[in-house]
């Protein structure tokens, strides 16, 4: 992820300081996103129609021959710019082929007593990637070629390859070594359990109106920073950095407490902490309140993430997973920027303070909608444990 992370950053950076366009910009973002939405209800399939762990190590492997394949031709000397485009393109491919296999696989060799604490930890190591990432890569902008950055990533691929295949013992699931259905029957099939399942159709809907309106607090805090505080580099260092302890901070605790017994109102609960947070960002005028605010946001992020996770882990059959988690990675890397096509224009024209606070409010009256849903409220409860018969003595 690190590694990951570090040529992303790498490569955004070189394509911002040597085009300064803002079209160049949206290109990248577009190629960043777009491969993963497109192929994330098949990742899907394939991630509840074969092994799950190979199917993780591949999609590694993919993106680290890509990535040395394009260090091997700037080495040559051919450094055109739309090949940074196209790399950015196949590596959200694989990046899409990746999340809905780890997102199913956790179950597998996961307790299910212990899957809230596994991805709080989870939450808290992403989280430390998005800090430390950012600052090793400018480092080694500094000091070498961006040709140079990408073995860092082939490097972290196959440390992460050699890490999975040798020391996390995963057993096949079920339907990977079963009789395969035709390929759209199966993601049919898919489509079709969502649809009969009503605590699934609920929480996708809320997620979808959810993430459209945190698109301003997502993408437009950077902006609003520069108009209203000052456009000095360090204020937009310090968004990222405190947000980032925020998560990690957050993550921690999690994997700590674990959260409430009904997942849903530690869902509920986060959305409303978020909704706060956004409304607070809009409203308050010292920077230095503002950044306790962003790290408030991202100290809530994995409260709402991580049971959201358990939650599908949980209450899913097991032989649908992966399609569920292939669906739920479209609409993760679709609503945001869908948000910013609604919200981006406007803030030209409107105040970014009034779009947060009109968007924090929105958010607050759907979790208030959110936490009365009876059918989430039902689904959030804990899984009962059988009770073994008490054996009476022989007579």
């Amino acid at each position: 992820m690190i590694g990951s992370m570090i040529v992303q950053y790498a490569i955004m950076w070189h394509i911002t300081l040597s085009l300064q366009s803002g079209i160049a910009m949206t290109i990248f973002i577009l190629c960043g996103f777009l491969p993963t939405f497109l192929i994330s209800p098949f990742a899907g399939v394939w991630a509840d129609r074969f092994n799950r762990k190979k199917l993780i190590i591949a999609a590694d492997a993919f993106i680290a021959v890509v990535t040395l394949i394009l260090a091997l031709i700037f080495l040559s000397g051919y450094e055109e710019v739309w090949l940074l485009f196209l790399m950015a393109g196949l590596r959200a491919l694989g990046s899409g082929v990746h999340m809905p296999a780890v997102g199913a696989i956790l179950p597998q060799f996961v307790p299910e007593e212990q899957l809230m604490r596994v991805n709080g930890i989870n939450g808290t190591i992403q989280a430390a990637a998005m800090f430390i990432a950012p600052i090793i890569s400018a480092g080694l902008l500094q000091v070498t070629s961006l040709s140079n950055i990408f073995f860092v990533d082939v490097f972290t691929a196959i440390l992460a390859i050699l890490t999975l295949l040798f020391f996390v013992p995963v057993k096949p699931h079920a339907k990977s070594d079963g009789v395969q259905l035709s390929y759209f029957a199966d993601l049919k099939a898919g489509i079709l359990y969502v649809k009969q399942h009503s605590f699934l159709k609920s929480l996708i809907l809320f997620m979808v109106v959810f993430l459209i309106m945190l698109a301003p607090a997502a993408f437009l805090t950077p902006l609003q920073t520069a108009r209203s505080f000052g456009d000095d580099e360090w204020r937009l260092a310090a968004l990222e950095i405190v947000f980032s302890v925020g998560m990690m901070l957050g993550g921690a605790a999690l994997s700590i407490w674990g959260g409430f017994r009904n997942r849903v109102v530690t869902i509920a609960t986060a959305m409303a902490w978020m909704a706060l947070c956004t409304i607070a960002l809009g409203a308050v005028p010292n920077f230095i309140v503002y950044l306790v605010f962003m790290g408030l946001f991202g100290l809530a992020m994995p409260f709402m993430n991580s049971p959201m996770n358990v939650l599908f882990q949980e209450k899913v059959d097991p032989n649908y997973l992966g399609r569920v988690f292939g669906i739920v990675g479209m609409i993760n890397t679709s609503m945001m920027p869908l948000g910013m096509l609604i919200f981006g224009p406007m803030a030209d024209s409107v105040s970014i303070e009034l779009l947060l606070v009109v968007t924090g409010g929105i958010l607050f009256l759907a979790t208030l909608l959110f936490a009365r849903n009876k059918t989430l409220l039902e689904a959030g409860k804990p899984v009962a444990k059988p009770v073994e018969d008490e054996v009476q003595p022989a007579s």
